[in-house]
């Protein structure tokens, strides 16, 4: 008899008819799975076998737009969730209202959004033993939620890369792995193939608050390194090392395919997996190990054969999730963040329509904007690697490069800078949008960076809001919140602060002298932060005005909880902070 696995995740809800969504499960068995909701929307999907494993993503149709829907699970006639022992509410699919054209021309305004965002999360510490991180803002959060069905839930939830640690295991999936081959042999504690990545995501995704959270708010998600390894994709001199072990093409084969089945297909629109040969070729067979392992081979050999990054819309929103790490160009003469195919999606993804949104998100699991010293070390560090100062400070550079993750944005200068102009542009012009944010996390703390354009006047970002013609522009922001779950060495705290300090501008600005970088074409400045902790950010968005909140998970004598340590408009007519801002 088939039993449900693990899920049910709410995945995509359709913001433009309020009427369909998403739900991902994993059953024990093949069988077909079915999702009835209480107001009489439904939807069921046979399962798709890859190594071994049972998933369905149920397209639930007929929803109601505008309204909160409890459903369930069956698998055949017997229902599969809620468990009968639920402790916790019951999961629903929440629709938006759906205005027309015609009554927005009348004064009806669209329904606001809530975004709430944040990366890098343990599911347990690794190694086994004490945890000593302090709570876990994800369970917090879903244990808040869950305590009180009047507390504002977020409307969708953006998970930014490192939702498995395949590179840092716990001690119970060390256990597991230990059970089933010899940890003396490379890849060691880490995850070697398919069937131990579904340990990370059992791991992640069981806990019962995290599973009723994921199972009620509907998600995107993106991977960084640590879904695959620490420092993927850094470098041609990397990569080429890891392509000579005896372990790595399980690796990279098995966490694409672990990807694209638990976290990528959730991202798509129904249109887009109907649309998509891979999801199309994976369910007609009998078993998809071998048509998904394929595509899973080729992408790695050859980025451009897949696109892991999307765009999604909620109401007057427009999201871009862009993928920094499996897009790569790493050649040293060619380097790019993305390959030409992407960076091309990206423009028409960002410009297409600007009239058709108010607000426009980029989500990049690495931050665009680091402390100045940060950028600077790392525009530094790519010359030095191109080999600006010859091979010997080149040899020094890549292995800099590699011990001290020097491999965000900034250590693709040319692709920064082509970035940076793409923000601009999209910022500029009587139909900018109010507030262009990219949303990153990685760095294991978090910031508000604000850019100042050259012309300070005439561009996003001036202090009157104003561009040419006294047309208003947006304001261009910087958002980093990490971790949700996971920890930060005193000592790179230290290094963080020092980094946005006069002193740290000082000597990046020698660093930059030295590798003849040149001034980079922006500038900025931090205006929030550094905050320390783990913590979710906050965007609610409502016609053209935009607000942020920061909340950290603390222990207290009741349990963990969520306090606000910011509250702050980012609208620009209305730059004053509303509630109260800590720096940590």
């Amino acid at each position: 008899m088939a039993g449900l696995r693990l899920g049910p995740l709410l995945r995509h809800v359709d913001w433009e008819t309020g009427s369909t969504a998403t739900v991902w499960v994993e059953a024990s068995r093949p069988c077909t799975v079915q999702v009835r909701c209480t107001d009489g929307a439904s939807g069921s999907s046979p399962t798709f076998a890859v190594a071994g494993h049972h998933y369905a993503l149920v397209v639930v149709t007929g929803l109601t737009p505008g309204t909160t829907t409890a459903y369930e699970v069956l698998i055949g006639s017997r229902r599969v969730w809620p468990p009968d022992d639920a402790r916790l509410p019951p999961s629903t699919i929440t629709t938006p209202s759906v205005t027309t054209p015609a009554a927005e021309g009348a004064g009806a305004e669209p329904d606001g959004v809530r975004i709430s965002f944040g990366s890098c999360r343990w599911a347990a510490a690794p190694g086994g033993g004490h945890d000593p991180v302090g709570p876990d803002a994800l369970v917090t959060l879903a244990a808040r939620l869950a305590a009180d069905p009047a507390a504002e839930r977020p409307d969708v939830l953006l998970l930014l890369g490192d939702q498995v640690y395949a590179d840092e295991t716990s001690g119970a999936t060390r256990r597991r792995l230990a059970a089933r081959r010899d940890l003396a042999e490379p890849p060691g504690a880490e995850i070697a193939d398919y069937e131990e990545y579904t340990y990370l995501y059992d791991e992640s995704w069981r806990d019962p608050e995290v599973r009723w959270l994921l199972s009620t708010v509907p998600s995107c998600m993106i991977f960084d390194d640590h879904d695959v390894i620490d420092d993927w994709n850094t470098s041609e001199a990397w990569q080429r090392e890891m392509r000579a072990t005896p372990w790595w093409h399980e690796r990279i084969v098995s966490g694409l395919m672990s990807y694209w089945v638990h976290q990528h297909l959730g991202n798509l629109s129904p249109a887009e997996l109907a649309a998509d040969p891979v999801y199309a070729a994976v369910r007609a067979s009998p078993d998809g190990t071998e048509a998904l392992r394929r595509f899973a081979a080729e992408t790695e050999a050859d980025p451009t054969r897949a696109r892991w990054s999307y765009r999604r819309v909620f109401g007057r929103v427009r999201l871009v999730m862009v993928d920094t790490r499996a897009a790569r160009v790493l050649a040293e003469e060619q380097r790019a963040m993305l390959d030409a195919q992407e960076a091309g999606w990206l423009r028409e993804a960002v410009l297409d329509d600007p009239t058709s949104y108010d607000h426009l998100l980029i989500g990049s699991s690495l931050p665009w904007l680091l402390p100045p010293l940060v950028h600077e070390a790392e525009r530094w560090n790519a010359a030095l690697c191109a080999g600006v100062r010859g091979q010997r400070w080149a040899r020094f550079g890549e292995k800099l490069r590699r011990a001290s993750d020097l491999e965000h944005w900034a250590a693709f200068p040319e692709s920064f800078d082509r970035f940076t102009e793409l923000l601009r542009e999209a910022g500029s012009g009587p139909d900018a949008p109010a507030t262009v944010c990219v949303l990153s996390g990685d760095v294991h703390h978090a910031y508000i960076a604000e850019p100042r354009w050259p012309d300070a006047g005439h561009g996003p970002g001036s202090p009157s809001g104003r561009g040419p013609g006294n047309a208003p522009v947006s304001r261009v922001l910087q958002l980093t919140c990490s971790p949700v779950h996971n920890s930060i060495p005193r000592s790179i705290r230290t290094g963080f602060r020092f980094g946005w300090s006069g002193a740290g501008r000082w000597i990046g600005r020698a660093l930059s002298r030295h590798g003849r970088t040149g001034a980079p074409p922006v500038t900025w400045s931090r205006a929030g932060g550094p905050w320390f902790g783990n913590q979710l950010m906050t965007l609610t968005l409502l016609g053209r005005k935009s607000a942020l909140t920061l909340v950290q998970a603390t222990a207290s004598k009741q349990g963990a909880q969520l306090e606000t340590v910011l509250e702050r408009s980012l609208t620009p007519e209305t730059e004053a902070t509303f509630g109260h801002s800590t720096e940590c």
